[in-house]
């Protein structure tokens, strides 16, 4: 089936993209000091995934840093927005009817507009609280899409497993669905916290913790779509004839 190949091709690069986008405006701020004009910008002996040290915004919002990001974002968006599509085909072939298509579809995409958004006004600055109201329920947005449509996703694949078991490696299908188990888990215990303005929580400091999760939990995101890949099956396994 086309949609599968095509959904399963897409899904690499929609891991690889953002991993290496992101990575390198880290290594750039961190490593490369001499490109930014202004020591603001500039980053020292700092792992986010493990101490918290910035958050990706702040590796991703200074020049030249956003040159690599934003446009990195921009593909991203479009590949999920054939990816969901994708989806919608394989799910139309299985069961044609299947209640959560629709659902989908409007969530996948839905994530993908947010992630769009929140490229666009990453690094504009304004001193008014009502857009930095915006800005955080763009990126809310975009987690709670994702995730949603994720679930949805894995739940329906599951729903007729048995007619997908020449097609993908049911071992991967689990693991899919116990990533973003936890993923929803970590957002229905962690969003309340960093969605408060500020770092103080009851007068603990929450400022690397978030930054922390904000790696981390972008992370998992992307593991999804490199579950994805290893999912289904080549087209040559599952036709040997095929070239």
């Amino acid at each position: 089936m086309n949609s599968i190949e095509k959904a399963r091709s897409i899904s690499i690069w929609i891991f690889i993209v953002p991993f290496v986008a992101v990575n390198a405006c880290l290594i750039l701020v961190t490593q490369f000091h001499g490109v930014f004009e202004s020591e603001a910008d500039r980053l020292y002996n700092t792992i986010p995934y493990i101490d918290g040290g910035a958050s990706i915004s702040r590796t991703a919002r200074p020049y030249p840093s956003w040159l690599i990001f934003k446009p990195a974002m921009f593909l991203t968006s479009f590949l999920l927005i054939k990816y969901w599509l994708f989806n919608r085909d394989i799910i139309k072939y299985f069961e044609n009817d299947h209640k959560n298509l629709k659902k989908i579809v409007f969530f996948g995409v839905a994530s993908a507009v947010a992630l769009t958004i929140h490229s666009i006004f990453l690094g504009i600055k304004f001193d008014n609280d009502l857009y930095k109201l915006f800005r955080r329920v763009v990126m809310l947005s975009f987690i709670v899409f994702e995730i949603v449509a994720q679930a949805y996703l894995v739940a329906t694949f599951f729903s007729f497993k048995n007619k997908l078991k020449i097609y993908i490696n049911p071992i991967i299908l689990n693991i899919k669905i116990t990533l973003v188990s936890l993923l929803i888990l970590v957002a229905i215990i962690s969003i309340p916290i960093i969605s408060l303005p500020g770092d103080d929580f009851f007068g603990v400091n929450l400022k690397f913790l978030k930054h922390a999760l904000e790696w981390d939990y972008f992370l998992g995101v992307i593991t999804f779509y490199l579950l994805t890949f290893l999912m289904w099956k080549k087209r040559s396994i599952l036709n040997p004839t095929a070239t």
